[in-house]
């Protein structure tokens, strides 16, 4: 009898010791897997088209971010909703590094769009950094009576009843930027939404559409060029790419601030190190010569280093979210 329970100690110290070593050795190659984190190509999700702002700003971003990752950071694009789809199918991807999103201010302002969003933007993501701010600007048709901000703001608000604002969809920052121009004017105008930020630049230039507020990573060259009336940028501080050009807050429309922002997630659960590994990369990269020049050209600036942190990046998008929802609300615009 005592050697029945003398072995069935051991049977039971044996199974207890096997568990412990087999949970001790699962650690360690979670330990390892993170460590040697990426040992293949990471997917950066962009919501939107090829050749469009975001996708030009993640793919620079993402050349240079394989340098230090050592890994390819390859561009996939997924289209949809505004960036819904994309950012639904990051949330849901598998926490381990290897699919980001890259997102503009669709983030915020989606919890107040969308009746039915398949996510929640401040619980299903790790977030990793901010990149870089792109200014809007403030465009009417070539032929449009205006030639100063002063001069437009009363032709608007005198003729509101027949005149029209483009966008790029719902959701676009280029609509955002129409309602806090109607806000801030107390004026209601016409509404035209385009799928994407070229097909609206078109209308604009065909004289279709009155006015546009978009970035300057599609104004520049038009405005540069004389195919477009400009009245001003939409920063609270002038910009190195337009600096003769006056803000819209300067000219009487006080703290008028719309600003596209891009930031860089991953899905909830991926690992500290992984995340911690991914901003280091954002970080070097944002001060490449060759990004810094790039950037210069789009009008887009570096974001503050505030901002270039996890935590930096989480307190804007809340700040965001709290200042984007009640204008939205108020807009009536809605999308199920």
């Amino acid at each position: 009898m005592e050697t029945k329970v003398n072995l069935r100690r051991n049977f039971l110290a044996f199974g207890a010791t096997a568990a412990v070593a087999a949970i001790a050795a699962l650690t360690a190659g979670s330990a390892l897997a993170q460590a040697v984190y990426p040992s293949r190509p990471i997917s950066l999700v962009v919501p939107f088209a090829a050749g469009g702002p975001t996708d030009v700003v993640a793919r620079t971003l993402g050349q240079f971010m394989s340098k230090t990752l050592g890994q390819p950071v390859v561009v996939e694009n997924k289209l949809g909703a505004g960036g819904t789809v994309a950012a639904n199918y990051v949330s849901k991807a598998a926490p381990d590094g290897y699919t980001l999103l890259i997102h503009h201010n669709g983030m915020a302002t989606s919890t107040a769009l969308y009746r039915k969003l398949p996510y929640n933007p401040l619980t299903d993501f790790e977030y990793i950094s901010q990149a870089v701010d792109v200014p809007m600007t403030l465009l009417a048709r070539k032929d449009f009576p205006a030639n100063n901000f002063q001069e437009f703001a009363a032709y608007v608000k005198s003729h509101q009843a027949t005149m029209n604002l483009g966008n790029a969809g719902l959701g676009a920052v280029s609509q955002l930027c129409g309602m806090m121009l109607e806000r801030s004017m107390g004026v209601k105008l016409t509404s035209v939404p385009f799928s994407g930020t070229a097909p609206a630049m078109n209308a604009l230039l065909g004289g279709q559409i009155d006015i546009l507020c978009d970035q300057t990573t599609q104004t520049i060259p038009q405005i540069k060029g004389g195919g477009v009336k400009f009245y001003g940028v939409t920063t609270r501080n002038r910009i190195k790419a337009l600096p003769d050009a006056p803000t819209l807050s300067e000219q009487g429309l006080k703290d008028f601030e719309v600003i596209v922002w891009h930031g860089i997630y991953a899905p909830k659960g991926t690992p500290k190190a992984v995340v911690d590994k991914v901003n280091a990369a954002v970080r070097a990269a944002l001060k490449e010569p060759d990004v810094l020049k790039r950037m210069a050209e789009l009008g887009a600036e570096i974001a503050p280093d505030s901002k270039l942190s996890p935590e930096g990046l989480q307190t804007w998008l809340k700040a965001e979210i709290d200042r984007w929802g009640p204008i939205i609300k108020a807009g009536g615009t809605y999308a199920d």
